[in-house]
């Protein structure tokens, strides 16, 4: 039976990719629905040559030139960022695959799971700013959230068959990024051009800055505590240049697993699409006689303070990890502006999570309203700044 597949954020990275593996594996899966936030003309493109039953953009200046161009195809055309939560509602859909950056992804991955349709997860910052209320909603209406990210999909590949056997740790690795040997006397002068050249990955522009600034693997290990119901002091990153082991699993009897792979989001992305099948396809096969050898040390948080601030927002908790997250997409885009330094990044989100009023126990309209304040308030600093 064909999936049938809609594909929220299709115009991204991830988004590229998933359209890249639908088509290797036609016998498999058909998409249902694009959307896009602003990128009208490859949305366009995307719509012509995989032919889904809906698609939208979310900048609704941009409906009639989408509207007109896709008149004589047959192809439903919605507008508004609402209408990218609405559309999981049509039955037709068998997996909602979430590739939208940001904050942006919340509200839709909520009416995904509100709407019983299995949620193949490509965004970090949903889980982050309100992963209790993304998992009670996957757990109230028994949908499966299936992570994309290569380290996430490695502990969920692991901790398939295991059942109730105890997990002692688990340790999400991370390349180190382009400024791993780098001296930190130096990152002031760091460049958006320097963050954006990734050594092993390629990715999008926001997160490709992450990882330089490893605030990315620090939102990896908040995801992860809620995607597998982990404790702070059971999560461990753990830098490992080659990105050949993804993650590990560290077992109550000492055993460790681990999935190797190479660096190949297609890889992941095909698995939380035909979970829990394991397609074939010509994929890259790692090599590791051509690798010779695999290296590993402990991250340096005092030269990436982001890491750090992620835990101590993880150990926080309540709208703490929202707060950061907000802070972080603010100071990135203002970076990739050139409105701020590298080294200010950190900086920046630290003065947010300490001046943000703090709140224990949010609820979804509490992360609403902190995520608009952080993002207010980010703004005013850097101008001030």
């Amino acid at each position: 039976m064909i999936k049938k597949v809609a594909i929220l954020g299709s115009t991204g990275s991830i988004g590229l990719q998933t359209l890249e593996v639908i088509a290797s594996q036609k016998d498999y899966f058909s998409v249902e629905v694009l959307t896009a936030n602003q990128n009208a003309a490859l949305l366009i493109q995307q719509a012509k040559m995989f032919h889904p039953n809906v698609v939208v953009i979310g900048d609704e200046s941009q409906y009639p030139e989408v509207a007109e161009a896709l008149q004589d195809d047959g192809i439903k055309v919605y507008a508004g960022n609402e209408a990218v939560a609405q559309v999981t509602e049509m039955e037709s859909i068998d997996l909602v695959v979430m590739a939208v950056l940001g904050f942006d992804a919340l509200k839709p991955v909520l009416a995904a799971l509100k709407n019983k349709k299995p949620l193949a997860l490509a965004n970090k910052e949903a889980l982050v700013v309100a992963g209790d209320l993304i998992m009670q909603a996957a757990a109230k209406n028994r949908v499966p959230v299936i992570p994309i990210d290569s380290e996430h999909s490695a502990v969920f590949q692991c901790l398939m068959g295991e059942f109730d056997n105890p997990v002692e740790k688990v340790v999400l690795t991370a390349s180190g990024g382009p400024f791993l040997t780098r001296s930190r006397e130096t990152f002031p002068d760091i460049t958006p051009e320097e963050a954006l050249h990734h050594p092993n990955w390629k990715m999008g522009a926001k997160t490709t800055v992450d990882s330089a600034t490893l605030m990315n693997k620090g939102l990896e290990a908040i995801e992860a505590q809620w995607l597998f119901g982990l404790e702070v002091s059971q999560i461990e990153i753990l830098i490992h240049p080659q990105s050949v082991i993804h993650s590990l699993v560290y077992f109550a009897d000492g055993s460790v697993k681990a999935l190797l792979s190479d660096t190949d989001m297609h890889i992941p992305i095909q698995f939380a699409m035909s979970y829990p099948q394991r397609l074939k396809n010509n994929f890259q096969r790692l090599d590791l006689a051509a690798m010779g050898s695999l290296s590993f040390e402990k991250p340096d948080i005092k030269k990436f303070r982001n890491l750090a601030l992620a835990f101590e927002a993880m150990k926080k908790g309540g709208n703490i990890p929202c707060i950061l997250n907000a802070a972080n997409e603010i100071a990135v885009e203002a970076f990739l502006e050139k409105q701020l330094g590298f080294m200010q990044i950190p900086s920046l989100i630290e003065k947010c999570m300490e001046t943000i009023p703090f709140v224990r126990h949010p609820v979804l309209e509490d992360y609403i309203q902190t995520d608009s304040l952080c993002r207010i308030k980010t703004k005013e600093f850097i101008k001030n700044s």
